[in-house]
């Protein structure tokens, strides 16, 4: 990554590493046949997928124990800052590790994000304030950062190109025990042992994870031809600082304050972000950038209407949070069913049509979910019509991932992970967060309104629309050099 959109759109990329002979196949590369659980990986399969089920769980729990540590330590009014501290953080994590992955390889990256997530856990679990249990989440945000990177980058660069797209496929299953089970066990920790051994409880298993993951970790080589860019720590704080306004603004109640805050935190976040996308993302060039832009449109819309499924569900159609809980656990499930639809036809179906199958997957889920708000449709219409969404966007999430390992030039797979990464982000954050703009704008009472969610379902499957567009800048299939040499 260069220091600016400019420099990089100039200076020549890092050289492609030359193809294998036709025929050596993965051994061309010096890396062993096999998929992700034959002798040569398993341990780095099982250490990576215990990481990402950690910070997975640790992600859902937190909002189920929440209430239980607000009445203990108090501070309502800092309730919100306990998630957006994380995902600030998360910009800054995801920023700095890419690089430093591809310059000095993962494992150093990866132990170093694994022990700041420790880090957090510990100050969260030991917080005597809310103040210290926000740090402690900041903390945690930033190792959740690293890890996240490093994992794409000890995909894209560690395993042969017939395991990778069954091991991104283990990567989003890992999310499916805590997605199911999360919630309802760290509910039972926090009533019948304290809230602070959901905290405390993780740290050993992500140490396991380290110890298993470790070795074959430091087996990855880095390889980047561009060096540090010492710069990048700066834009990435000021990318952090620019999203934390913008957040700020949307939350708030004072429309001129609000106004003012959305400006400056556009003015300070949007140039830093471009420095730190693949040069040509903003206007979706073809390929890597193009495949970058189109996963921050997917989340922006997914996220956009799963965000405001629950309020719905239970203020629209009167059901039980119980009921708009079905709905959300649908997608977790369809999503990795997706994912592994991905694994099984990556290469035998473009990765072009494959993106543009989930996409509208995900747009007929979403217009099912407006549907959903008319008292006419059943409502167990919600769960059958978001299981949808969720296979959609486990389809195209997962090939387009799959698709930036592929494009990204040798030695920059992390780079290319970050922005990924920084593009998911950011994507969720403000899907989320317009839609609440937005539908507060739109209703007329502290209630939502049932036209202002149906706006914003139907404002999402737009920037689908414009999704299936750009996706069809995204390379069909990988070329030759990149089935065989990477």
């Amino acid at each position: 990554m260069r220091a600016s959109a400019e420099e990089r759109t100039t200076s020549p990329q890092a050289p492609d590493r030359p193809s294998s002979p036709a025929g050596d196949g993965d051994e061309g590369r010096g890396l062993p046949s096999g998929g992700p659980w034959s002798p040569a990986y398993r341990l780095l399969t099982v250490g990576i997928l215990l990481t990402i089920g950690g910070a997975a769980f640790e992600a859902l729990a937190v909002a189920t124990i929440l209430p239980a540590t607000v009445e203990d330590l108090g501070g309502i009014g800092l309730y919100g800052w306990v998630f957006s501290a994380f995902m600030l953080a998360t910009l800054i994590g995801i920023s700095v590790a890419g690089g430093e992955a591809d310059l000095q390889g993962p494992a150093r990256p990866f132990a170093l994000g694994v022990g700041l997530f420790v880090a957090g856990l510990l100050i969260g679990g030991s917080a005597t304030s809310m103040a210290m249990l926000i740090a402690g989440r900041a903390v945690q945000g930033l190792g959740s950062g690293f890890i996240s990177s490093v994992a794409y980058v000890a995909v894209g660069r560690g395993l042969p190109p017939a395991a990778k797209p069954r091991m991104l496929a283990l990567m989003s299953s890992a999310w499916v025990v805590p997605g199911l089970v999360g919630p309802a066990l760290s509910g039972l920790v926090a009533d019948h042992i304290g809230w602070r051994w959901v905290f405390l409880g993780l740290v050993p298993p992500m140490l396991v994870a380290t110890v298993l993951a470790l070795p074959a970790l430091r087996r990855i080589p880095g390889g980047s031809a561009t060096g540090r860019d010492r710069r990048r720590l700066a834009r990435a704080i000021q990318l952090a600082v620019g999203a934390g306004l913008l957040l700020a603004g949307l939350g708030g109640g004072n429309l001129l304050i609000a106004v003012l805050l959305v400006v400056a935190g556009a003015v300070l976040g949007w140039p830093a972000f471009q420095s730190l996308m693949p040069a040509g993302t903003t206007r979706a060039a073809p390929g890597l950038p193009a495949a970058v832009a189109t996963v921050g449109l997917l989340n922006l819309a997914f996220f956009g209407v799963d965000a405001f499924i629950p309020l719905a569900l239970t203020a629209i159609r009167d059901r039980s949070a119980s009921f708009a809980g079905l709905a959300l656990t649908a997608a977790t499930i369809t999503w990795t069913a997706g994912s592994w639809i991905q694994a099984r036809y990556a290469r035998r179906i473009s990765r072009r049509v494959l993106v543009r199958i989930g996409l509208t997957l995900v747009a007929v889920g979403s217009m099912g979910i407006a549907l959903v708000l008319a008292p006419s449709v059943p409502a167990l219409a919600a769960p059958i019509a978001w299981g949808i969404a969720g296979l959609g966007i486990g389809i195209a999430y997962s090939t387009i991932s799959l698709v930036i390992l592929e494009t990204a030039p040798r030695g920059e797979e992390g780079a290319a992970a970050a922005g990924m990464q920084l593009a998911n982000a950011l994507g969720v954050a403000l899907g989320a967060g317009l839609g609440g703009v937005l539908i507060v704008a739109l209703s007329t009472s502290e209630e939502p309104s049932r036209a202002s969610l149906l706006t914003q379902d139907l404002l999402m499957v737009g920037v689908l629309a414009v999704a299936v567009l750009i996706a069809g800048r995204l390379p069909a299939r990988p070329k030759p050099d990149e089935t065989t040499d990477r």
